[in-house]
């Protein structure tokens, strides 16, 4: 089970760092400078949002992810809003973030009324960007199949610090359920199931958006995976146009699960959202994390998980190791 905890942190470092480049980019733009992505790369000079971004180094969906694990591991794995939130703030204010433009529109909004003492409700009752999505991943790694019914208000307990939307935590649910059911090795069907059903209960309890609906979407998104199921540029191209690539939780999420469903392995996954244009580094953070919650960290490539470790000065063994004594709890 290490093995495959272990395989969800690290595909989601890579997904991340791997479509960090052309992190915001339209895809016109992404095929104009790069190419065809193939392996980790800097950050480029004209992307604003990734120019102090190195090779192999993750951006704020993966620091974020580790640091409410943290706050979780002070709190021995009971969410605290006020714990939470002052991890966030700290590492805000330690990177500049609210001048650097590295934290997305509903987080620096929330973390700012954090930081001026002001309740946040009025942001994080309105938040349906993906921000509590893309740092979710880890949480899934908590929940055995017989837990998985706590899921839907642990990840609402963890993201109304800066989101508390229906969209938001419905979105939030999936990615973590998917995470959950692909640990447990269940079939991609049944792993997009899990994420339907999670999301299903997890939108109750969120402020009501007149938001799509993310289970009809991520439908209308498995059925494009399963057309183009052998052709991967018509596929990426119809995600892009027709499900959407933004930072909207009601397009990211399910573009991530089906890109997920479609690729079915971390590497392959992580190529196919950096590729994909958008928000490139969400999408292959959350879809990277269930892909290789279900291959296990084992059949990762090695020379890129060393990268990760260097790139980012990270122990992901140690978030292992906790996430492991917990479920054994």
């Amino acid at each position: 089970m290490k093995n495959k905890i272990l395989g969800a942190l690290y595909g989601m470092a890579i997904g991340d760092s791997m479509g960090m480049p052309p992190e915001l980019w339209g895809r016109n733009r992404v095929k104009n400078v790069f190419g065809t992505i193939t392996d980790f790369l800097d950050g480029p000079e004209e992307n604003e949002v990734a120019r102090n971004f190195k090779r192999g180094q993750y951006t704020d969906d993966t620091s974020q992810a580790l640091l409410i694990l943290d706050a979780l591991i002070e709190n021995d794995f009971v969410p605290d809003t006020q714990i939470i939130g002052r991890y966030l703030l700290e590492w805000a204010d330690k990177l500049n973030a609210f001048d650097n433009n590295i934290l997305g529109p509903s987080s620096k909004a929330a973390l700012l009324a954090i930081k001026e003492g002001k309740d946040t409700t009025e942001f994080t009752s309105r938040a349906e960007t993906n921000g509590a999505a893309m740092r979710i991943a880890p949480i899934g790694c908590l929940f055995t199949a017989k837990s998985r019914g706590q899921l839907p208000e642990y990840v609402f307990q963890i993201s109304q610090v800066t989101h508390s939307t229906d969209v938001a935590v419905g979105g939030a649910a999936m990615i973590a359920a998917a995470v959950s059911s692909a640990m447990e090795d269940r079939s991609w069907d049944d792993i997009m199931q899990d994420a339907v059903d999670a999301y299903d209960v997890a939108k109750g309890l969120g402020a009501e958006t007149y938001s799509a609906s993310l289970s009809a979407r991520l439908k209308l998104a498995l059925t494009i995976a399963e057309k183009y199921e052998n052709d991967e540029e018509p596929f990426l191209q119809n995600i892009y146009d027709v499900v959407g690539s933004g930072v909207m939780t009601s397009e990211s999420v399910p573009a991530a699960l089906a890109i997920a469903y479609y690729a079915k392995e971390p590497e392959r996954c992580s190529l196919l959202c950096a590729n994909l244009g958008g928000d490139t580094d969400t999408i292959g953070a959350m879809a990277t994390a269930i892909c290789g919650a279900k291959s296990g960290a084992e059949a990762i490539n090695g020379d890129w998980k060393r990268l990760i470790d260097e790139a980012n000065d990270v122990n992901l063994e140690h978030y292992a190791d906790q996430i492991m004594a917990f479920r054994k709890k």
